[in-house]
């Protein structure tokens, strides 16, 4: 085939219809009936000489060629996107701007009112809204343009751009006036007083399950929640402790009425990172955002 035959708006249903795996999700991103995504997916097989992309539950995959057409595709279109949009200016001051970040309820609390509070400042005319995603959406939903930027520690977020935020760590949170704590005090190896606590975990993350696993304490949970923000109250209340980000813990701990300890964990160190997508990089409201956050919050501080 010659390159003549294609037309952009194809290019661009592939890229959908390969970053999806859906003909119909790809039909919602490009704004255009299902009918016609079908009819321009049939076309560009027809170009090709390839099905491009098969069945699979419900979804379809890539064949091969669509999987080494793929990358080069959608960098093309991302080239071409940034040169479009090279002369582009974004105004903070006069900005109408809605920005989506993925953050996590913790991640709410860590960053949120500084971020917000200085956005207020900087663009009185933005919008934020939160929008928090499981680990394999991230990158993709970054890619399309669902978000703008994900905040967190995101180990298993391939293909994004980053940048350290802030470094943290794991401790154990437990009420003030806990009667392990004089145990504790007296001294000994501080993982042996660990294991006298009862512990409630948060499913959603799944490092604090995983060293407590390490630590062979699964059989010391006794509450399993999907929040953190829900942990004060639960601790105050009652002797069970919960392993937990610093950072985070010792907001807790400003209310009065706990005491963090910090016995040496397994996994215990963690970098919480900001990540965006190589193609969107270079848009003027995005790249403002980012040099933004990144000017608020980083040099991966304690």
């Amino acid at each position: 085939m010659h390159i003549n035959d294609l037309d952009l708006n194809l290019l661009r249903l592939f890229d959908a219809v390969g970053r999806t795996r859906n003909v119909s999700r790809a039909a919602e991103l490009l704004d255009i009936t299902q009918p016609a995504a079908s009819q321009g997916l049939a076309r560009l097989r027809t170009l090709l000489h390839d099905p491009l992309f098969v069945r699979a539950g419900a979804g379809v995959r890539p064949t091969p060629k669509a999987e080494a057409l793929g990358g080069a595709v959608r960098e093309a279109l991302g080239l071409l996107e940034q040169a479009l949009n090279a002369q582009a200016h974004f105004d903070p001051a006069s900005a109408r701007q809605v920005f989506r970040l993925h953050l996590s309820d913790i991640g709410e609390a860590r960053f949120l009112p500084e971020l917000m509070a200085a956005l207020l400042r900087a663009a009185p005319g933005v919008r934020v809204e939160t929008m928090p995603l499981p680990a394999a959406e991230i990158a993709p939903a970054l890619d399309d343009g669902r978000i703008d930027l994900a905040f967190g520690f995101l180990p298993t977020v391939q293909g994004t751009e980053q940048v350290a935020l802030l470094r943290d760590r794991y401790i154990v949170l437990v009420r003030e006036g806990h009667p392990l704590l004089r145990t504790r005090r007296k001294g000994g190896d501080g993982l042996a007083w660990l294991r006298g606590l009862e512990l409630v975990a948060v499913r959603t993350h799944s490092d604090t399950l995983r060293i407590l696993e390490l630590l062979q304490l699964q059989d010391r949970l006794r509450l399993t929640t999907h929040h953190f923000l829900v942990l004060p109250a639960i601790v105050r209340a009652t002797d069970l402790a919960v392993v937990m980000p610093r950072n985070i813990a010792l907001g807790f701990a400003e209310q009065g009425g706990y005491a963090l300890v910090e016995p040496p964990l397994p996994l215990a160190e963690f970098t919480v990172s900001l990540h965006w997508s190589r193609r969107h990089a270079n848009e003027p409201a995005r790249a403002w955002l980012r040099r933004f956050v990144v000017d608020l919050f980083g040099g991966a501080r304690d």
